[in-house]
């Protein structure tokens, strides 16, 4: 196959400096390749193209077509096959395409052969991702960690463009001197390690935080699901706050924290997350594992599911893959279907044995009920404990009546006897009163 001129395209040499994927100055077109290997069904691959079409239009640019394949396993040099790749530069021509877009992440290898075939910029589902956070990120840590992210992507991606940047001369010199290539290698290293020494700091100051919440009094609900689910907006109806809330896939990248008081006097901190994806790129789940610390940390999870979505037990599925591989599986877990005021009742359905609440986080249908699950399973974590509080910690007394339900309390010679039911993190609080 003859190779073509350079074609107009974003990606190019991989973001520059700009650190986006995707070209903004115009609006690019996008073909879409999808491969069915053996195992998997063409429904499955049609239905992730659909995605990656959503994900396409999120980060600016237009899904114009998209061709699908199946193979037994992928082509080591251009993952479709040369003949396959014809097929997709002629439909690229017919529609004027900018840049095709592989659902599945491809190496660097197959990346470089892609573009030196079709002449356009050929790139996959993880720069996409990657473009998307970067255009949504807001916080310092935010900034930092998708930046991290990005880098660790393109590391392995530069190309060497047959010049030398940095010719050696004059006296005591040896050799040609450093390729541009090289030059950019390690331009790129040092950003890497001055982002991960930053990351580390912030992670210090979260160790901090951290310890203070598992100190005090209130037990800690994390929010998670699959992006776009409605995870901010029920944050938002929960605590009565104004976080932003946008229909449009990431929105939410920074964790955000709201206090909360049950009805049974239990005092939460709800935070809600970044969302998940099919096929989320490794390099986000290294990059934001301080942000994830909140979910491995959390008493509950409020697992949000989107139930007008057409195969939300596929999100479901996808949401607890990626909790175990941050080790989060083990946290309790309430399963949330959320925009129930879209359909039945009768078409939400339970995973994986869990029962399922459903709610509207836009109209507040099924809120009451979740307050009183969320009660409930935070209770269940309860232990009864007993304390023998000397007369004089009067503030002491008071902590206890007010972190748990006093089941009975005696008087004796050395101060207060009480047996109270409370959660471990307010028993942990008040350990050195504890007698049994």
């Amino acid at each position: 196959m003859a190779e073509h001129p350079s074609h107009r395209g974003g990606f190019g040499t991989h973001g520059g400096e700009s650190g986006a994927f995707i070209e903004r100055a115009f609006r690019e077109k996008i073909v879409l390749v999808g491969v069915t290997l053996a195992g998997a069904n063409v429904a499955r691959t049609e239905a992730d193209l659909d995605e990656l079409a959503q994900l396409i239009a999120t980060a600016g640019a237009d899904a114009r077509g998209r061709i699908v394949q199946r193979r037994k396993a992928p082509d080591p040099a251009t993952y479709v096959g040369r003949g396959k790749v014809g097929e997709i530069l002629e439909l690229c021509e017919n529609l004027d395409a900018d840049t095709v877009v592989f659902d599945d992440e491809l190496t660097p290898a197959q990346q470089f052969n892609l573009e030196k075939l079709l002449g356009r910029t050929a790139i996959d589902r993880t720069a996409v991702i990657l473009d998307i956070f970067a255009q949504n990120a807001n916080s310092q840590e935010g900034q930092a960690q998708v930046e991290l992210a990005q880098h660790r992507y393109r590391l392995p991606r530069l190309r060497r463009v047959g010049r030398f940047s940095q010719q050696a001369g004059g006296i005591g010199t040896r050799g040609p001197g450093e390729t541009q290539l090289e030059v950019d290698r390690r331009r790129i290293q040092r950003r890497i390690h001055k982002l991960e020494a930053q990351l580390r700091s912030i992670a210090k100051n979260r160790n901090v935080q951290s310890l203070s919440r598992r100190r005090s009094a209130h037990s800690n609900v994390t929010i998670v699901g699959y992006t776009n689910a409605g995870k901010s907006r029920l944050l938002n109806q929960l605590s009565n706050s104004s976080v932003l809330v946008q229909d449009r896939l990431f929105a939410t990248l920074d964790a955000t924290t709201r206090r909360l008081d049950l009805s049974g006097g239990e005092r939460v901190l709800l935070t809600d997350t970044v969302g998940f994806i099919r096929k989320l790129p490794h390099q986000l789940v290294d990059a934001f594992h301080t942000t994830l610390d909140v979910v491995t940390e959390a008493d509950l999870l409020l697992h949000v599911v989107d139930a007008a979505s057409v195969e939300p037990d596929v999100q479901v599925a996808a949401v607890r893959k990626v909790l175990h591989e941050i080790g989060a599986a083990a946290v309790p877990e309430l399963l949330v279907y959320n925009k129930c005021d879209l359909l039945e009742a009768s078409a939400i359905s339970p995973g994986a044995g869990k029962t399922a609440l459903a709610v509207s986080a836009a109209t507040g249908e099924g809120i009451d009920k979740l307050l009183a699950a969320m009660a409930d399973e935070l209770r269940s974590d309860a232990q009864i404990v007993e304390f023998l509080v000397p007369f004089a910690r009067g503030e002491v007394l008071a902590a206890v009546q007010r972190s748990g339900q006093v089941l009975r309390a005696d008087n004796e010679a050395s101060g207060y006897r009480i047996q109270a039911r409370m959660d471990r993190v307010s028993a942990a609080r008040l350990a050195e009163w504890v007698v049994a």
